[in-house]
């Protein structure tokens, strides 16, 4: 939405004679955030600096369940949330106020925070006996902690909400006092506030300075005054699996806001190798039941560890085994990560078709686990991303352009504060031999800020002879340059149908040709790759060539300190087995050959170690993380050239090597250093 603006200010003591006696620092920025009830969807509605915000966001646990709280891991942890699009993030109130930090990187990234209090069902007022009726146990501790919270955490620009408690409010006496100590300033009241918002709102108008905060709302529960339905009943949710169209049905969600909807999240196999014993590496038992519904039995250790299953029986169908029955925990993996990716862009894509009409907001629960865990997440405990992080990168673009799964209407989305002039939308559609039935571009389209369009029905499942198992490609662009404001990737099927025919897509060798350069800056490496599908492009595509822009400014590579990386060993032997060549420029090429033409389709980098992986007794995890890549989990019509960046601390002694895997590229090809 715009430019985060940071200044420094800083305070001395000087005494005299002594100097300097004390000094302090604190990075803040200027700005006004509005929250209200919006009178036409019911929904809270976030302003900042008088724009609205369609919040997209998740729910944030803990950063590490054993409080290894360093600032290193922090910055990473939101910038994962910035790469993934998201405007918010809910400080959950079963976890803790994060430290400093935390506040300090959402502030750089640009993350509103909903900030909660310690009060949570899970473990007051609730269960049988009930635990604590009129928890928590100490009342004034609570508020000289509450208080000494407002004072830590108040300077900070990022924050932007306080809440009583999850799903709950707290009890009597606390929450008047909340109520009190947080009331808004004059000077902050939005003109649109409503007359049951304005009880608690002050009209003292002395130095907001005197006032604990003044200057931001406090809600007192998580489902209360604009959130889920606005009192108090649990309506928020559902918290598993559903099927992708599900999302963009008007009967999905009732309410304006909801605080809480969740899935499944499945890591990559390598993390469930590295977090459990062999015993673990077993995948559930698939039982099919009389209604035809399968059912997941996990192994206990996934049961441990919270694992929810990708299928509800009785309501739908599992979604693992559209694609076929999984042979290992590789494969189970793999599948995992296509519905994890279609999964979470569906229900982005779903609530933001709804922007304004009907939804003012969603937070995922949610975006990652404070331990090792299998329940809902974006990037697991080792901070390696599932696909569902991409997914949610790509339908929470700020300019999008996304298929309506129930209509069939291709929409363009446009959450920015400025007009969307002199665009059109490409349409291409690909079969599993490479050819492309169906093509068309769509004439000059304008889009009002922060609205979403209808622009056209895709056509192509009512044409004649349409494939059961097809890909389509959307790209927005600009009329007057090409440049791709928006890339969007969907694999479909017929009704009725399903994924199987991919199993055989497997085999496919599609060529590809893979460019990258490398920049290193002590132990910081910045990898650049660009990877273009040579199959032959059918002559009835015009513009799928053209590059993606990333928008999300990614980092620029220079030409200093370019790695030699000719190597020896395992890396050695695969460049040897591999068209690679090196140019003047310090470009370095490998070309995968293959015979046949199509999409090389779900490609996925990872970074390792040049160790092995696996011995006779036992497996090592060769990944270098955290890694962060400007993209991943990617398919590339014939054709089509894509560049993606790489950056990541390589761990001391260590060389790094960049692999690249996919659905049709089942051979481990390391592509660089």
């Amino acid at each position: 939405m715009g430019k985060q603006s940071l200044y420094n200010v800083e305070i001395s003591v000087d005494v005299n004679e002594f100097n300097e006696s004390d000094s302090w620092s604190h990075y803040f920025g200027f700005r006004k955030i509005e929250s209200t009830i919006d009178d036409s969807t019911g929904g809270r509605i976030f302003k900042v600096n008088g724009e609205p915000v369609f919040i997209r966001g998740g729910n944030w646990i803990l950063s590490d369940g054993l409080l290894r709280l360093t600032r290193k891991r922090y910055m990473t942890d939101i910038k994962f949330h910035a790469d993934m699009n998201f405007n918010m993030l809910r400080c959950w109130g079963g976890g803790l106020s994060e430290r400093p930090d935390f506040y300090h990187f959402c502030d750089v990234y640009g993350l509103m925070v909903w900030q909660e209090f310690w009060i949570t069902g899970d473990v007051d007022g609730r269960g049988i006996p009930i635990s604590n009726p009129n928890g928590p146990l100490d009342h004034d501790l609570f508020l000289t902690c509450a208080r000494d919270t407002v004072k830590l955490l108040r300077n900070h620009a990022s924050l932007s909400l306080w809440v009583g408690g999850n799903e709950q409010v707290p009890p009597v006496d606390i929450n008047k006092a909340l109520k009190n100590d947080l009331k808004l300033h004059p000077m902050f009241v939005s003109k649109h506030t409503s007359k049951d918002q304005g009880k608690y709102i002050s009209q003292d108008p002395t130095d907001p300075s005197k006032y604990l905060d003044g200057t931001r709302v406090y809600v007192q529960g998580s489902m209360w005054d604009g959130f889920a339905n606005g009192k108090g009943d649990f309506t928020d949710g559902p918290y598993e699996i559903q099927y992708p169209e599900s999302f963009f049905k008007d009967s999905f969600y009732k309410y304006g806001f909801n605080p809480e909807v969740g899935s499944v999240g499945v890591p990559v196999a390598a993390t469930i190798r590295a977090t459990m014993p062999s015993e673990g590496w077993s995948i559930p038992i698939f039982k099919k039941r009389i209604d035809g519904y399968i059912k997941e039995v996990p192994n206990p250790i996934w049961d441990y560890h919270k694992y929810i299953p990708y299928s509800k029986p009785g309501k739908v169908h599992d979604q693992i085994e559209l694609y076929g029955h999984p042979n290992d925990l590789d494969d189970f993996c793999e599948k995992a990560q296509l519905v994890n990716y279609v999964q979470y862009r569906a229900l982005l894509e779903g609530w933001t078709s709804f922007m304004w009409t009907k939804f003012t907001g969603v937070l995922i629960w949610k975006t990652q686990n404070p331990w090792t865990g299998l329940r809902g997440q974006f990037y697991d405990h080792l901070q390696d991303q599932t696909a569902g992080f991409y997914g949610c990168r790509c339908a929470a673009e700020p300019i999008h352009v996304q298929l309506n799964l129930v209509s069939y209407f291709i929409e363009v989305v446009n959450t920015t504060a400025d007009e969307l002039l002199d665009v059109a939308v490409e349409i291409s559609v690909w079969d599993l031999d490479g050819a492309s039935p169906y093509y068309r571009v769509t004439e000059k389209i304008v889009v009002p800020p922060k609205n979403v369009k209808q622009v056209l029905e895709m056509e192509y499942p009512k044409m004649k002879n349409p494939k059961p198992v097809y890909f389509l490609l959307l790209k927005l662009f600009k009329l007057s340059d090409n440049k791709i404001l928006s890339r969007n990737f969907y694999w479909l099927h017929l009704p009725g149908k399903d994924y199987k025919l991919l199993e055989q897509y497997r085999q496919k060798k599609i060529p590809l040709k893979i460019d990258s350069k490398v920049s290193i800056s002590g132990s910081e490496y910045k990898v650049r790759m660009s990877i273009e599908n040579m199959s032959k492009k059918p002559e009835n595509v015009h513009l799928s060539s053209m590059n993606l822009d990333d928008g999300n400014g990614s980092n620029s590579i220079s030409d200093e300190a370019i790695q030699d990386g000719h190597g020896s060993g395992l890396w050695g032997k695969i460049r040897r087995g591999l068209s690679v060549t090196r140019s003047d420029d310090n470009l370095t090429t490998v070309e995968v050959n293959g015979t046949d033409s199509g999409v090389a389709f779900f490609l996925h980098f990872s970074v390792h170690t040049s160790e092995s992986s696996s011995s006779q007794d036992t497996y090592k995890d060769t990944r270098i993380l955290p890694v962060h890549y400007s993209d991943n989990f990617f398919s590339l019509t014939p054709g089509e050239k894509m560049t993606i960046d790489i950056s990541f601390d390589d761990p001391q002694g260590s060389s790094p090597r960049v692999i690249l895997k996919g659905w049709n590229h089942n051979l481990d090809h390391a592509v660089t250093i």
